[in-house]
C-alpha cells in the first residue's frame, strides 16, 4: 500500500470509527494488516480476518487470523460489531445471502454491522489511479461491480435493520450501517 491507499482506508476507517465503543469486541472481516485495530483505540478483545494475514498476529488487543470468515474464527462467541470496509465488492454476488447470515449468526443481538462499498464507477477510475501509480490498489481484479444498494435487501433478508446510509469520498463511497434486529444484551 502507498500513501493514497492508506488515505483511503484511513477514511474508510474514520466513518467506522463512531460506531465502535470503547471496550468493544470487533470483528474486522478483511482486515488486511490490522489497521483499524492500530487507528482505533480502546477497544476489547477483538478478530481480524483476512486471507492475506500471513500468519497469526497480534495488534493491540485484536488477533489477525489468516483465512475466511466464518471458517477462520477459532470460536463462536458472538462480536458488539462487525466491519466489512471495501469487502463486499469483492464477494461474488451468489455468495452474499451466506456472507449476511454469517454475519448475523456471529453478532450479538442489537450489534452493529458497518460497511463501506464503492460505487461501481470507482473501478474505471481506481485502474486509472492505479495504471499512473498514484495508488497501488488493493485486489481489484476481485471487484464484481456490485451496485451498492443492493447490500440493503442482502443483508435485511439476514436480520439486518438499516440505521444509516450515507456517501463520502465525493460520492463515490457508502457508508451502511446495520443493527442485528433483537435485545441489546
Amino acid at each position: 500500500m502507498n500513501w493514497a491507499d492508506q488515505l483511503l482506508q484511513n477514511w474508510r476507517i474514520a466513518k467506522a470509527r463512531p460506531w465502535l465503543v470503547k471496550g468493544a469486541r470487533v470483528l474486522d472481516i478483511g482486515c488486511a494488516d490490522g489497521a483499524l485495530f492500530r487507528r482505533v483505540k480502546g477497544l476489547g478483545p477483538s478478530v481480524g480476518i483476512d486471507p492475506d494475514v500471513p500468519s497469526r498476529t497480534q495488534v493491540g488487543t485484536a488477533t489477525l487470523l489468516k483465512g475466511a470468515f466464518p471458517q477462520a474464527l477459532e470460536d463462536s462467541s458472538p462480536f458488539d460489531a462487525i466491519t466489512l470496509l471495501a469487502v463486499l465488492e469483492h464477494i461474488p454476488p451468489a455468495d452474499q445471502p451466506r456472507l449476511a447470515a454469517d454475519c448475523a449468526r456471529f453478532l450479538k443481538p442489537g450489534g452493529w454491522l458497518l460497511m463501506t462499498v464503492p460505487a461501481p464507477a470507482v473501478d474505471s477510475i481506481t485502474h486509472v489511479l492505479r495504471t499512473l501509480r498514484i495508488i497501488h490498489g488493493m485486489s481489484l481484479e476481485e471487484h464484481t461491480g456490485l451496485a451498492p444498494h443492493s447490500a440493503v435487501e442482502v443483508f435485511a433478508s439476514a436480520g439486518m435493520e438499516l440505521v444509516k446510509r450515507k456517501k463520502f469520498q465525493l460520492g463515490l463511497n457508502n457508508l451502511f450501517v446495520f443493527r442485528r434486529r433483537g435485545s441489546s444484551s
